[in-house]
């Protein structure tokens, strides 16, 4: 579906990240892991199509009629709208809301576990009831391509787990790319993980290689081999920690 080739940013001649190479497959998550400021989210952006003020070289070619949705870590859920609202924001914003689509996003807040709570304003809510509404507003938009950038970093461990399951569910039919800080939630939710890094300091990063961990996601910890994988995955982002 998205094909990136040789993909170089720059910053005012500092090199960011340089000759990325990655393909995203429909119904495939693919994580992204790395240090802060090492790319990851500007990477997304990218993909997104949304202009990061650097200077590219290389390509992004997405597949013709590829519909993408961005979930960032803040659930930039708007206050003032309903919960219903917020769910079928395109269509309130475009004056294409009508009770068809409030239907459906009802429909989709059923499916997330939110329907009993549609009498609340949006300040009432949990992180992780936040998260659900972000959700059901991303399946509304019925994308192919669905860009995660740390959504779930926020909520505390019995949440994030909950709704890691709730995602993976509901966006199996979809390509996902998952932006996250936690080698765990790569390794439960992904068929193949990256780690973006520089070798040596104020080097432009690159991606490791790839790994692919076994079983059917979402996977628990009962696994050896995923322990193993999950040092592997420390160990990577503590060296890239150490240079920044």
């Amino acid at each position: 579906m998205v094909h990136i080739q040789n993909l170089s940013l720059n910053f005012g001649g500092q090199p960011l990240f340089e000759r990325l190479n990655l393909s995203l497959f429909q119904k495939e998550w693919v994580s992204l892991l790395g240090s802060s400021g090492v790319g990851k989210s500007t990477l997304l952006r990218l993909i997104a199509g949304i202009d990061t003020q650097g200077s590219v070289q290389g390509q992004i070619n997405v597949e013709p009629n590829v519909r993408i949705a961005w979930l960032p870590q803040k659930d930039t859920l708007y206050p003032w709208l309903s919960i219903v609202d917020n769910v079928q924001l395109h269509a309130v914003l475009y004056g294409q809301k009508s009770a068809k689509t409030t239907e459906q996003a009802k429909l989709l807040l059923d499916k997330v576990g939110m329907f009993s709570h549609l009498h609340k304003a949006c300040s009432q809510l949990s992180g992780g009831q936040r998260q659900r509404v972000a959700l059901a507003r991303i399946l509304m938009q019925n994308a192919d391509l669905v860009l995660l950038d740390e959504p779930f970093s926020a909520l505390d461990a019995i949440s994030r787990h909950q709704i890691q399951n709730l995602a993976y569910e509901l966006l199996q039919e979809k390509s996902v790319l998952l932006v996250t800080h936690d080698p765990q939630e790569a390794l439960r939710l992904s068929q193949r993980i990256f780690v973006l890094r520089s070798l040596q300091v104020n080097q432009p990063a690159i991606f490791s290689d790839t790994i692919i961990p076994t079983g059917k996601a979402p996977r628990e910890f009962e696994q050896g081999e995923l322990w193993g994988l999950q040092q592997q995955l420390l160990l990577e982002l503590s060296a890239n920690m150490g240079e920044r």
